[in-house]
């Protein structure tokens, strides 16, 4: 039987999901994932792009996240527009979130090599919390008598992505509107709430070529909002004749870690990466965060055909 120690660790990761924190998943392939985070990325890298990408975090830690996501996007009628559908499921403990999103972009071309996209997304979220899962020493606990089932919450969010050849940068958020999680009853009989907060997101990336096959690919990922500290994703990497990726990773206050990326063709990506988080509270308790990710653009005759690297 699972000891009531392990039952307040993921009590204490749902909290954490649902106070005044950080709380959407994050991501050490961010630059490749783009879509889960700015609707404005719809339709960019003109093909039918679709990503898949699992993480688990701080493995061997119970309860600890579980996430993924799958993103297809496409240009649509002509250049200037831009679908994408994002579904996202994040699991933390006894909790489940689950995203259904459609994404929306209109592209301008400001000239030759450079173009703005403007973004929306709309959809919903799909919330639960199986508590009668979690073995407890006083089974009578009222706080832990109530399952909150299929709790569905609007979502809709706004995105900017400016974009060149070798360079982008966006500002996002995916989450407008702040709707409240009910469902948990406290000891004392009164309902908890918690709220999901708006998040605001910043990304850029370039690309600088070093040599004849080799380029450095420098990206961030900025993460911002209410009650939570500032949080940064800072990478490094290398690509080496437009095939072989090798990066490494930091994120403030939180880990560091490691990427590798391969194209197997020039359709088809894959990527893994390892983060270890070095905060006192979890560095203890797991062996790390591990991604895997993979990429395939479709191209469906010799008149569609990407003319230039899609470096993002």
């Amino acid at each position: 039987m699972k000891t009531i120690r392990n039952s307040i660790a993921a009590f204490s990761l749902l909290i954490s999901t649902i106070g005044n924190a950080q709380q959407d998943p994050m991501f050490t392939h961010y630059m490749y994932n783009t879509l889960s985070i700015n609707p404005a990325y719809a339709g960019s890298r003109d093909a039918l792009t679709v990503t898949g990408l699992h993480r688990s975090q701080w493995v061997g830690f119970e309860g600890a996240p579980l996430v993924q996501t799958i993103t297809a996007h496409s240009p649509i009628f002509t250049d200037k527009l831009g679908v994408g559908l994002t579904v996202m499921n994040d699991k933390i403990g006894f909790t489940n979130n689950s995203s259904f999103i459609a994404d929306f972009a209109y592209r301008l071309t400001l000239n030759k090599k450079s173009k703005l996209a403007f973004g929306l997304s709309a959809g919903v979220n799909l919330f639960q919390a199986d508590m009668s899962s979690i073995d407890l020493d006083q089974e009578t606990d009222p706080i832990f008598q109530n399952n909150i089932t299929n709790q569905v919450t609007p979502s809709v969010g706004v995105g900017l992505y400016y974009s060149r050849e070798r360079f982008y940068a966006g500002v996002s958020t995916p989450n407008l509107l702040q709707e409240d999680y009910k469902g948990i009853i406290l000891a004392d009989g009164t309902p908890s709430v918690g709220k999901r907060e708006r998040h605001y997101f910043f990304i850029a990336g370039g690309v600088i070529k070093l040599a004849d096959n080799l380029a450095f690919k420098p990206t961030t990922l900025v993460k911002m909002t209410e009650a939570a500290p500032l949080q940064a994703d800072f990478t490094a990497s290398f690509l080496i004749k437009e095939r072989l990726t090798l990066g490494a990773m930091y994120r403030t206050g939180d880990a560091f870690g490691a990427l590798i990326g391969l194209n197997v063709s020039e359709q088809f990506f894959l990527g893994y990466s390892y983060d270890y988080s070095y905060k006192i509270n979890t560095a203890r308790t797991n062996q790390g965060s591990h991604e895997l990710m993979l990429r395939y653009d479709f191209i469906f005759s010799s008149n569609k055909q990407i003319h230039t690297p899609r470096y993002f």
